[in-house]
């Protein structure tokens, strides 16, 4: 890379994009609205049970100019969901001041554990064992998300449940792979646990994207 181009990344005038497409929202509170979604190339986290492992390797995507992509969804929904891979690697105050011009309602699925840049409508933070997120995302997160794939994630969604601040909807959503074993134990988990709620990947289910 060299260092005009190095340079515009860093300044989030340039994004690693891996795919962007417009569907259903499948996941946590907004599921079942229309929504535009922006999935960045590179992921600083690496979950071995990650469904997307396609994304991780930000070289391997192309880089879009800010313009380009607000060129690509400006006209096609009010909800712009930023996800990845890991968006917040990437400066994303550029992305977010350009899509509040065309009053966006802006989203972001993030694990929480790079440092927080943007402007956000609705931040789900969906923290991860291997690289916890930093202490801002539990303050601003507007919902938790914790991937249920084995019995001690529950003691783990426990304890990231204390972190968030108190207006943070809680959800525990079972990794697609292990979703017929854990699932009757979420089901027990949250009848005796009511703070929490379940969340499906509806969007596997209806076989969209």
């Amino acid at each position: 890379m060299d260092k005009k181009t190095k340079t515009l990344l860093e300044k989030g005038e340039v994004l690693p994009i891996m795919e962007s497409f417009y569907t259903i929202q499948g996941e946590g509170f907004h599921k079942g609205l229309a929504s535009y979604f922006i999935r960045t190339g590179g992921c600083d986290v690496g979950c071995h049970w990650c469904d997307v492992k396609e994304s991780w390797d930000e070289n391997e995507h192309p880089l879009i100019s800010v313009e380009s992509i607000l060129n690509d969804c400006k006209d096609v929904s009010d909800v712009i969901v930023i996800t990845g891979g890991e968006p917040l690697m990437w400066n994303m105050g550029p992305l977010t001041k350009e899509l509040k011009k065309y009053n966006k309602k802006i989203h972001i699925e993030t694990s929480g554990s790079d440092i927080v840049t943007g402007e956000w409508d609705w931040f789900c933070l969906s923290p991860k064992k291997a690289k916890l997120p930093i202490s801002e995302a539990y303050d601003i997160a507007d919902e938790l998300k914790v991937i249920i794939y084995n019995n001690h994630d529950f003691v783990f969604a426990e304890e990231e449940a204390k972190k968030v601040n108190k207006n943070a909807i809680l959800y525990l959503q079972p990794e697609w792979g292990k979703r017929e074993k854990m699932m009757p134990l979420m089901v027990d988990f949250v009848k005796k646990n009511p703070k929490w709620k379940l969340s499906l990947q509806t969007h596997k289910y209806l076989n969209i994207p």
